[in-house]
């Protein structure tokens, strides 16, 4: 009897001991507790188990590796890798976190979209913050085939699908799917309304993203954009070319390093001198703000035709009705930039 009962509290203590070998590889927590907050792993498109397992090592990011490593080649994860980017919250046991990466469970990037006014600028923009090849983007963005079947674009027009701001993408998102993603976002800025406020400017969208390009260029003070946009909606209801200084600027690579045009620059052989040619330029000379967009949208009604960049630096402009009033207004600045020592 009491040989009996001897092994039957060794087997429980097997027993004890076994469950509790088993919680601990399988579901006691494992992820390391960062100060910081929740550590994230990157798994890139085409990475095996072995590179995965050595980033977590590499990183400290698991209080045990070699458990979290017997448990993923029990639930088969080396055949199940997928590329994104995990949130590793510390209560992750070793099965959670398999479960997590083999079902491809990632955590979303916030992706900012910063206006860009040259197109080999996107690319880079993007995989800076994203795992996007940005080769196959470069390819796609000068397909023009395919931009014209898929997005009704061309590789001038093209620059007016993206509206700078924050998007909710995933890490591994693909050129592609970048591209549709911001195609989306495009077709849900263009409501009904606004495509009824473009028509009553006899302006398609494509016109409303070029001229408000022009505008953003010419100020960041959001309340002189729509006056600055009713002064070119005013020149082109007029049959008056829209002379506007960052349009010679952009064919010669000077937005954002030169601050002053001068008179040479007014005879680039451009379809973007507007100097030269009435109308807009055939695309836009930077990805316009939604605030750009709704400037042209919504301008200010008046009969000015003429502004200039106000002397004082504030970065507000003077505006005049006719030329007479413009070329005193344009004299202080000159004068202003002549005291500050800007030749260009």
């Amino acid at each position: 009897m009491r040989l009996t009962l001897i092994w039957g509290l060794t087997l429980l203590l097997f027993l004890i001991a076994g469950s509790y070998a088993a919680w601990r590889v399988f579901y006691r927590p494992n992820v390391t507790a960062l100060p910081e907050g929740p550590a994230y792993l990157y798994i890139r498109t085409g990475t095996g188990f072995t590179a995965v397992l050595d980033s977590l090592t590499k990183h400290q990011l698991l209080q045990e590796p070699t458990t979290f490593a017997w448990v993923a080649e029990q639930q088969n994860y080396p055949a199940q890798v997928k590329a994104g980017r995990y949130r590793l919250e510390p209560h992750l046991s070793n099965l959670d976190l398999v479960r997590l990466l083999a079902a491809g469970y990632q955590d979303t990037v916030q992706f900012e979209l910063k206006p860009f006014h040259y197109l080999d600028r996107l690319p880079r923009q993007v995989c800076r913050q994203l795992e996007t090849d940005s080769f196959k983007l470069e390819l796609l963005l000068g397909d023009n085939t395919s931009l014209r079947s898929r997005y009704r674009l061309d590789t001038c027009t093209i620059r007016t699908l993206f509206i700078p701001g924050r998007y909710k993408l995933l890490w591994n998102t693909g050129a592609a799917a970048f591209l549709d993603t911001m195609a989306a976002s495009h077709h849900r800025f263009w409501t009904a309304k606004r495509l009824a406020q473009a028509d009553s400017l006899k302006l398609t969208p494509v016109q409303v993203s070029v001229l408000a390009s022009i505008v953003q260029r010419e100020t960041a003070q959001p309340t002189d954009k729509p006056l600055i946009a009713a002064v070119y909606l005013n020149r082109l209801r007029n049959g008056q070319p829209l002379q506007a200084d960052p349009t010679l600027l952009w064919p010669l690579h000077g937005l954002g390093t030169r601050k002053r045009v001068l008179n040479v620059d007014k005879k680039v052989d451009s379809p973007y001198n507007t100097y030269r040619h009435k109308g807009l330029p055939p695309g836009p000379i930077t990805t316009p703000l939604p605030s750009s967009l709704n400037a042209v949208l919504r301008p200010a009604h008046n009969k000015n035709l003429f502004f200039c960049a106000r002397p004082d630096g504030s970065g507000f402009s003077d505006f005049a009705e006719t030329y007479a009033e413009h070329k005193l207004n344009a004299r202080r600045y000159h004068r202003r930039l002549d005291s500050l020592g800007i030749k260009r």
